[in-house]
């Protein structure tokens, strides 16, 4: 349901007396277009019903400024017409508010799951969001194959299979995946590497894995290895060590001493494993542990991972849009944003009480379609775990503002080295990358207060430059990049315009740039060149080139010198794998794949027909007409394409 009424409400005498009065306070403190906002907001609250749901703020643009919920519409909405009671903070949003979207939902908790759901789509900027979005690695054991394969996955889990995780990093999965080779041997390989074996890999050799591409493990000996590997995952790696201990026991018995020695160098393995992943977690079965830190308006939720009984690692996150919230609204809102991609486990353990602990739980239980428990320890091992991952939230946020302190202190002196009014908060950095021309790409990362903004980066597909000529590829990527700046934020209010833009090049590079930047009509975006000095291969001589002709270089020992290499190798190394990306996607390319009306299926239908794309491009008409799936009109338009008229 959408809702925005027509006319304000017009309330009393003496409330009009009060809003107006504060309206002239905020305007005083630099708001002034708090009346159109405040005037947005009655016009929706007139038909807004007592009844849960979310609503959006949106400003003059229609992007969205806020998303909440409320278990009474009505009742929350008409609360930011309250002016006076407002912090500066929300003050500030419904200055720039100029209309609302409602849509009402069943329950409290489907809002709350609506909720998250719309903040990680728009990302609004008063809302808490949670900067890490990147999705979590998991174990797959795939069970859509007679000898299941074990891999680590990312992404939507659309393979049948069990998924074990989340993982708190990719080399945690893979040190367990290295576990896993050690103790089960199931195989990591793809089915089409699979079919394809008529005699063991390396891996057999180095016995990670039993072969069953070729046949040296029965399928029901290899589906025994997958129970006991699940059993494993599960957390009930005792039940796993006493029957290799008995296996062990056997074969020494029998005499069978080579096959005693890999029994053994597996429980050495578990036995590994098993202490590489105490964290008191005895009894736990799978939790999913949150404990916050704050220190000067900025905060860190730690997070273990806790899976039957097991650690699979921990991360630190650090959430934005947090200025003058309580801090288990805080935790509320990242702990929803952050089951909207990952199962939650049965018990989720925070280090507070949360005001809707009960409905957060409500809500994930909703989602997880199974019950979910949302609790904070007091005494036992619990309470010490919930100790240890304090302790880690403080010491992570300490490390953040200590590296935050020294990240602001470059860039203040980068700004004084290149003559800007302020540090930058965005700093865009350019490159090319080509082999002889060919697939050629062009790249652009960028780097603020907090470091490197991945989300950011950009890679450009050259297409109309002359791919051998480096100044045509910088003019494209430039055009192309702030064509579309003055096309999707053309009065600079969404923080996409940079502060700095750094080319990795000399002069020419420079001049070719600042060419593109006068002809876009930009003017206040600093340009600097950085390129490598007379001695190329010595480090610390870059030569930084600055309009005008000026040139500068900084003393080899300077952390200003050591930032700006950083920033210029991350470009290089981003343009350098953007590039192999497409090299590699090249060579496994088909000249069938340019054709018109060609697609996956019928490029495998003359594939395996003509056994060749060459058999395909000289074939006649007539047997184009005779392949499989191929009507008369798609032969002409292949025949045509290969063989042009006229």
């Amino acid at each position: 349901m959408v809702s925005k009424a027509d006319r304000p409400d017009t309330p009393d005498a003496k409330e009009r007396f009060n809003e107006d009065a504060a309206t002239a306070a905020v305007k005083g403190a630099g708001a002034p277009d708090i009346e159109a906002g405040v005037a947005a907001i009655r016009n929706v609250v007139k038909t807004l019903p007592k009844r849960p749901g979310v609503y959006r703020m949106l400003d003059a643009r229609g992007d969205v400024l806020y998303v909440g919920k409320a278990r009474a519409l009505a009742n929350r909405v008409i609360n930011y017409t309250q002016v006076a009671n407002l912090s500066k903070r929300l003050q500030r949003m419904v200055a720039q508010t100029r209309s609302m979207t409602i849509v009402t939902t069943e329950t409290e908790a489907e809002a709350l799951l609506l909720e998250a759901q719309l903040i990680k789509r728009f990302r609004p900027p008063y809302n808490v969001l949670l900067r890490d979005d990147k999705s979590f690695p998991f174990i797959l054991l795939r069970e859509d194959h007679d000898f299941p394969q074990v891999r680590l996955h990312r992404g939507a889990r659309r393979t049948k299979g069990q998924y074990y995780g989340p993982f708190a990093s990719a080399g945690s999965v893979r040190n367990t995946l290295n576990a896993l080779q050690k103790l089960f041997l199931l195989r990591s390989c793809s089915d089409g590497f699979f079919r394809g074996r008529d005699r063991p890999c390396l891996l057999y050799q180095i016995k990670r894995c039993s072969a069953p591409c070729v046949g040296r493990i029965s399928e029901e000996e290899y589906a025994e290895s997958v129970a006991d590997a699940k059993l494993f995952l599960s957390g009930k790696s005792t039940g796993v060590q006493a029957k290799l201990g008995k296996q062990m026991a056997a074969a020494a018995e029998l005499q069978d001493y080579e096959l005693a020695a890999v029994y053994r160098d597996r429980l050495r393995a578990l036995t590994y494993i098993q202490g590489s992943q105490t964290i008191h977690a005895e009894g736990l079965g799978d939790a999913d542990v949150f404990a916050l830190a704050d220190k000067a308006g900025q905060v860190c939720v730690q997070a273990f991972f806790i899976r039957g009984g097991q650690n699979w690692g921990h991360r630190s996150f650090f959430p934005k849009g947090v200025e003058g919230l309580p801090l288990e609204d805080v935790l509320t809102d990242f702990i929803m944003q952050f089951y909207e991609d990952v199962p939650p486990p049965r018990r989720v353990l925070v280090d507070r009480d949360l005001p809707e602990g009960d409905l957060v739980a409500e809500a994930l239980t909703e989602r997880a379609e199974r019950k979910i428990e949302v609790s904070r320890p007091h005494r036992g091992p619990r309470r010490k775990l919930m100790e240890q991952a304090s302790r880690n939230a403080v010491e992570a946020l300490e490390r953040r503002m200590a590296e935050s302190t020294t990240q602001a202190r470059l860039l203040r002196e980068l700004a004084d080295a290149f003559e800007l009014s302020d540090p930058p908060e965005r700093i865009e950095v350019y490159d090319n990358s080509h082999i002889m021309g060919t697939n050629a790409v062009g790249a652009m990362i960028v780097a603020g207060p907090e470091g490197f903004r991945k989300n950011n980066y950009r890679k450009f597909n050259i297409k109309s430059a002359q791919t051998d000529d480096d100044f045509g590829m910088m003019k494209e990527v430039l055009t192309r990049r702030f064509a579309r700046l003055a096309k999707e934020d053309p009065d600079r209010s969404k923080g996409d315009w940079p502060d700095l833009v750094l080319i990795d090049g000399g002069k020419g590079q420079l001049n070719a740039a600042l060419e593109i930047m006068e002809e876009a009509g930009v003017e206040d975006v600093p340009v600097v060149g950085v390129a490598k000095g007379p001695h190329h291969g010595r480090e610390g001589r870059e030569v930084f080139h600055l309009p005008g002709g000026r040139e500068m270089t900084l003393k080899p020992n300077s952390p200003l010198l050591f930032y700006l290499q950083r920033l210029r190798d991350e470009a290089h190394r981003f343009a350098i794998g953007s590039h192999r990306q497409k090299r590699a996607k090249s060579f496994t390319g088909s000249t069938l794949d340019e054709v018109p009306g060609v697609g996956p299926t019928r490029k495998r239908s003359l594939l395996m027909h003509f056994g060749t794309a060459k058999a395909v491009k000289s074939a006649a008409l007539d047997d184009l007409e005779r392949a499989p799936g191929i009507s008369k009109a798609i032969a002409r338009q292949i025949h045509d394409y290969f063989h042009p008229r006229g």
